[in-house]
């Protein structure tokens, strides 16, 4: 019942870990995304319907004590008005938060593409110092 051990380099294990680790991550992320999506979709929907039925019960409570609900017209202009001035707002507001999560998308990946060449960079660093100070061989 042994089991044969493999050895291998260190960096080379925590790099095959770490990829593991970010791989897992990443199938989660999406799962939370979708659940949250779904989440705030429900809770949506639910808002909705909360206000329709609170608003026929109320119509139905006006209708059968014979209440008016006839109002002047520049009462209706003014709900109208403010509804499209908060569906205009949050139309603008929408498309700032978006503008602003593209904008920190593409800050990471210029800091991805950085990365690479930063350490490239190292690299060559590292290996000129090594060759200056590395015998030559004839």
């Amino acid at each position: 019942m042994s089991k044969t051990t493999e050895t291998k380099d260190i960096f080379a294990v925590h790099k095959q870990n770490v990829n593991r680790c970010f791989d897992e991550a990443e199938k989660n992320v999406a799962q939370y995304l979708q659940a949250v999506t779904n989440l705030q979709q429900e809770y949506a929907t639910a808002c909705k319907h909360t206000i329709e039925n609170a608003i026929s019960m109320q119509q139905e409570y006006a209708s059968r004590t014979g209440l008016s609900t006839n109002v002047p017209s520049t009462y209706f202009k003014i709900v109208n008005d403010a509804t499209e001035e908060i569906v205009k707002t949050s139309s603008v507001q929408n498309k700032a938060v978006l503008a602003a999560i593209d904008a920190v998308r593409q800050n990471v990946k210029t800091f991805n593409d950085n990365t690479k060449a930063f350490s490239d960079m190292n690299a060559n660093i590292l290996q000129s110092w090594f060759s200056a100070w590395t015998p030559v061989r004839n």
